[in-house]
């Protein structure tokens, strides 16, 4: 009885510091771009708030098995269910701009929730940091992007051994989104980081989905993708919700629009239309789902209101 007590308790230890699918905060976004134009996006895959209190970002700088430098994440703040959390560099606001250390791009700062704090914090990263999503308690590295104690040739690449010897680097002058299909973060230090194999590649600066994540875990309990093929389009998407077209191949009988937790923000019935025109779509930031029907079937598709 007593080996077998000891047993469970060695599984839970180990379970206890493992991510689950869909269960756990991971970074979602990395951008490391011109001067100090940097931040990190955070992105909660659960169907309920999280509080940041409990959370730090830590970054082990050139190289080194230690963590360097660490933010603690505004206690009082939380990431929405399906949501994201951006902290980006402050210098110029939480710490003065000097000539050896620009302002980061007021803009960048602007989508932010956090700016970090002065030299030296994680987002201060150049291209060869591994910064890692730490939970304080219990203790665990719950996402680990790069790979700590390896110091790359100026970023990790794109071709083995992703040290940056060889191929494109990807982690200087890049920014990086996590794949959609991605559930959890990285919980243990990788051989080799192959950015490849859960980022795609984005270019400098680029800002677009900043505050925006589209992700597999925040498909709303029973919202299911059409059994039957029609054809869709919907633009512009990503949107601002001022004006959405809809246009489909058959006359398009019902629009709902659903948020990440399968609660109705919009609804419109038509009996002679192939194209609708969706106007004024007061809804807040974000990512929801249209369900679209027609005589031929039902398509869902994913629309973003940024």
């Amino acid at each position: 009885m007593k080996k077998t007590l000891l047993s469970l308790s060695l599984i839970a230890v180990a379970l206890l510091g493992k991510a689950q699918n869909c269960s756990e905060l991971f970074i979602s976004e990395y951008l490391e771009g011109t001067q100090n134009t940097k931040a990190i996006e955070i992105y909660n895959p659960t169907n309920a708030s999280i509080s940041l209190s409990n959370y730090r970002l830590v970054r082990y700088s050139n190289g080194s098995s230690t963590g360097t430098d660490s933010t603690d994440f505004t206690p009082t703040l939380s990431i929405a269910s399906y949501s994201t959390f951006v902290i980006a560099n402050g210098v110029g606001v939480t710490s003065a701009t000097t000539a050896t250390s620009p302002a980061c791009d007021p803009a960048l700062q602007a989508l932010a929730q956090q700016l970090d704090g002065a030299y030296p914090t994680p987002t201060f990263m150049n291209g060869d940091d591994a910064i890692v999503l730490v939970r304080k308690n219990p203790y665990a590295r719950i996402d680990i992007f790069g790979k700590i104690g390896e110091l790359p040739a100026t970023a990790w690449s794109d071709v083995a051994p992703y040290d940056g010897t060889v191929g494109k680097w990807w982690t200087k002058d890049h920014s990086l989104q996590r794949k959609s299909s991605v559930k959890q973060g990285v919980t243990a230090n990788p051989a080799q980081f192959n950015v490849t194999l859960e980022w795609d590649s984005l270019p400098r600066n680029n800002m677009t989905n900043i505050g925006i994540h589209s992700c597999a875990c925040s498909i709303p309990a029973g919202v299911k993708e059409n059994s039957k093929a029609i054809y869709l389009s919907i633009y512009p998407n990503p949107s601002n919700g001022s004006e959405i077209a809809f246009v489909s191949n058959d006359v398009i009988k019902d629009i709902t629009i659903i948020n990440a937790v399968g609660q109705v923000v919009y609804s419109h019935t038509s009996t002679s239309e192939n194209t609708v025109i969706v106007k004024n779509l007061t809804v807040s930031k974000g990512m929801y789902y249209a369900i679209v029907k027609n005589n031929t079937g039902t398509k869902t598709e994913k629309i973003i209101i940024q």
